[in-house]
């Protein structure tokens, strides 16, 4: 028999899943909770699968509860399917920054708990869908849920590895860093050409050329041996000349540059970023 699944949450995350479950072997979508019937009904023709519901307590019980919701409303909605008296299972967030521990309120109730964080942009589910498989799920919460949780996860194609729970909040600021302020300092690079006269064609050129160049070298040899420019040179005053630069136009800009400069200084001296991990430090 198959695995019951009942989605609490049906945006991006949720339709992109969800769909996976409709496909893989010994998992169903059961119930699916709607808030919004107009939303609702387009998502649940993308799932395929699924009966929608209109209130929580009405849900059946299942043997894996998905919360998709935002993260502001974890404990809010863990607290209202607790209150609801539905029979203790699993329940499965996927917030990459709070801990299992936010759905407190079914834990106090019996329920076994884990997140599930799935490490993949979800601009648009019909994409994300397609490149679901072979993605990354940092797994953390109860024993026995983990183990739900990581079957999910293999069942949908996706790889699941062990994260600590006490630190959430640095393992998805990793991934902000890694993804979201990598695009942030792109957009610094093409602002700062357009500022120094350089057109956009060409900036773009540039722009793309140095990235992938970049790409490639930090994944043939890693960070430190990749990193080059000034900084990473010891090229002090040149920094200061482009530190100062920046002041004059951007102040923001000048101090992210100004501490990136630091860190790059010591990355390519000791292979870290951070002062505690210096051999003097």
């Amino acid at each position: 028999m198959a695995l019951r699944v009942n989605l609490v949450g049906t945006g991006r995350v949720g339709q992109t899943l969800a769909r996976r479950i409709v496909d893989a072997e010994g998992w169903e979508i059961q119930d699916v909770f709607v808030r919004d019937p107009a939303r609702a009904r387009a998502a649940l023709d993308f799932i395929g699968a699924g009966r929608p519901v209109k209130g929580l307590a009405a849900m059946r019980p299942a043997d894996l509860w998905l919360l998709t919701v935002p993260d502001d409303r974890i404990a809010t909605v863990a607290a209202a399917i607790a209150a609801a008296g539905t029979a203790a299972a699993v329940a499965v967030h996927c917030s990459g920054c709070l801990p299992a521990a936010e759905m407190a309120a079914l834990g106090a109730a019996g329920w076994q708990l884990a997140s599930a964080h799935p490490i993949l942009t979800f601009a648009e589910p019909a994409l994300s869908v397609t490149r679901l498989a072979g993605t990354f799920f940092g797994i953390e919460g109860d024993a026995a849920a983990c183990e739900r949780a990581t079957a999910l996860v293999r069942a949908i194609g996706g790889r699941a590895f062990a994260i600590r729970s006490d630190s959430k909040a640095i393992y998805h600021g990793a991934a902000v860093f890694s993804n979201c302020f990598a695009v942030v300092l792109q957009a610094v690079a093409r602002q700062s050409w357009a500022r120094a006269g350089v057109p956009d064609d060409i900036a773009a050129e540039l722009n793309a050329g140095l990235l992938r160049a970049t790409v490639e070298n930090l994944l043939a040899v890693g960070p430190q041996a990749a990193l080059t420019g000034p900084a990473a040179r010891g090229d002090h005053g040149v920094v200061e000349r482009q530190r100062a630069a920046f002041a004059a136009w951007d102040a923001q800009a000048a101090r992210v540059y100004a501490e990136l400069s630091v860190m790059a200084g010591r990355l390519k001296a000791t292979g870290s970023t951070r002062a505690e991990d210096a051999p003097d430090g």
